[in-house]
């Protein structure tokens, strides 16, 4: 049986992230391995990084249900000087069950990244079976 997602329990998720070198702790909320979607908390402390990525085949959905984070998009743009391709900010989405803004769904395929600024715990769904990233879907 799973917990009770109140207060205490988001308080430990925190201090687990707090004590990740990664400064972030996954809850899997799958009900079995056989679960072929992707439900997740994940509790993010300042100063994680998560680097620029995109999901080319599915939506994902965030809800913060608590702290303050910004998602922030970016998009594909050619460099007029020299025809290369780069990714350029786009815009930032500011998520805080606090001033109102509590979620949001990032579309297929857009690049995205976010920045926590101050500790959040965020539910995070995607469809489908988890697949590690490509190489070409991660910025370095």
């Amino acid at each position: 049986m799973k917990p009770i997602f109140d207060t205490q329990f988001m308080e430990e998720l925190l201090q687990q992230a707090a004590q990740s070198p990664r400064l972030r702790q996954n809850y899997d909320l799958r009900n079995s391995s056989d679960d072929q979607s992707q439900q997740m908390l994940n509790a993010l402390q300042m100063g994680t990084v998560v680097p620029i990525h995109r999901h080319r085949s599915t939506v994902e959905t965030v809800v913060c249900l608590c702290g303050r984070i910004e998602e922030i998009y970016y998009e594909e743009q050619v460099d007029p000087a020299d025809g290369k391709r780069k990714l350029c900010e786009s815009a930032r989405l500011l998520l805080s069950p606090a001033e109102g803004r509590m979620g949001l769904q990032i579309p297929a395929g857009q690049w995205h990244s976010l920045q926590v600024l101050e500790p959040a715990v965020i539910l995070e769904v995607k469809e489908g079976a988890y697949a590690p990233l490509q190489e070409e879907d991660v910025v370095h």
